[in-house]
């Protein structure tokens, strides 16, 4: 079976797929023990008229039987129709599209230099295994993984932002653009990364030890093989065994890591977004967790689930472009 086929075959799976992570999503809420209107109805006990309960039901399908608004789920979501969100009284899209630049820029700023200096961090510290150097690098990155990521956030807001007082404590654009809009798209862009560097250095801390024992863990069972020895009596410099030889034959692992992250970048960092009062789509789904508001969730989820299948598929098409040795069949 060649390429082709094989993507054809994806395809269909991944369709497959796509349509039973809706099912789920869609049971997930509403088979629950009481009804997800009667849930958002009890935290505005007081405050809801038969009116607008009605108009409720109508509007998100209660008043129909449970099959039939399965059908109407699934058309939403082929359609991208997520419906309104309980809470804002606005369209799910608008509550996206609102606060995804945020977090892509957030997520962009750590987890990509995390990704690039971590790999490369990693090859050395496999290649100077068993030194003073591999020792601490594998307890700095043990110790900054395991550390909770709100302590470090707390850490550095206590210290560059009371303390210093370099940057601010939360939000993302300056307090001065109040009376001070930027007078052009430089400075909007200086503005927006000098209040996300601390959350983006937040997040870029927590995140890189994983990345380094990660490559660390499939360098070194790599960096024995015939081909490295070869490679070396050729008298190829020590960076090209390393980053063309040993790191291309042990990147698979790595490869699906960094499939599955983009996958996840959507969700954001909720204790980070939180920490740091950022509007982001972390905080959304957590206000949405907080408030039962199902449309919110669903959208969130069945969207992540929409883009881990996604970052598979390419991880498994990548596989073959990395290692010849793999053959789609």
């Amino acid at each position: 079976m060649g390429l082709k086929s094989y993507i054809a075959r994806r395809i269909v799976y991944m369709i497959l797929l796509i349509f039973l992570v809706a099912s789920f999503n869609f049971l997930l809420f509403n088979m629950m023990p009481g009804t997800t209107l009667a849930k958002y109805v009890a935290n505005l006990e007081g405050k809801m008229t038969p009116e607008r309960l009605e108009k409720l039901k109508q509007q998100f399908g209660f008043d129909k039987p449970l099959h039939e608004r399965y059908l109407i789920y699934v058309k939403n979501m082929i359609t991208w129709d997520f419906g309104e969100s309980y809470e804002a009284r606005t369209t799910v899209q608008e509550e996206i599209m609102d606060r995804l630049p945020i977090t892509l820029t957030l997520m962009g700023l750590a987890e990509i230099p995390a990704m690039i200096i971590g790999i490369l961090i990693g090859v050395i510290v496999a290649h100077k295994r068993g030194s003073a150097f591999d020792t601490t690098i594998v307890t700095g990155s043990l110790l900054t993984y395991s550390i909770p990521i709100f302590w470090i956030g707390w850490l550095m807001i206590s210290f560059f932002s009371i303390q210093l007082g370099w940057f601010p404590v939360g939000k993302v654009t300056p307090s001065w653009w109040a009376t001070n809009p930027p007078a052009n798209i430089f400075e909007e862009i200086g503005g927006r990364l000098y209040c996300l560097f601390l959350p983006a250095t937040t997040l870029f801390i927590f995140v890189v030890g994983g990345w380094i024992l990660l490559t660390r863990a499939v360098v070194l069972e790599c960096i024995t093989e015939d081909y490295v020895l070869t490679a070396r009596a050729k008298g190829l410099p020590e960076r090209t065994v390393l980053y063309k030889h040993v790191l291309k034959n042990a990147s698979l692992p790595i490869i699906t890591s960094i499939a599955l992250t983009f996958g996840f970048l959507i969700g954001g960092a909720i204790i980070t977004e939180t920490v740091y009062s950022i509007e982001g789509m972390g905080r959304l789904v957590w206000r949405a967790i907080l408030t039962t508001d199902v449309p919110i969730m669903q959208a969130f989820f069945f969207i992540s689930a929409l883009l881990v299948i996604l970052a598979n598929f390419v991880a498994d098409l990548l596989y073959g472009v990395i290692d010849p040795r793999i053959k789609y069949g």
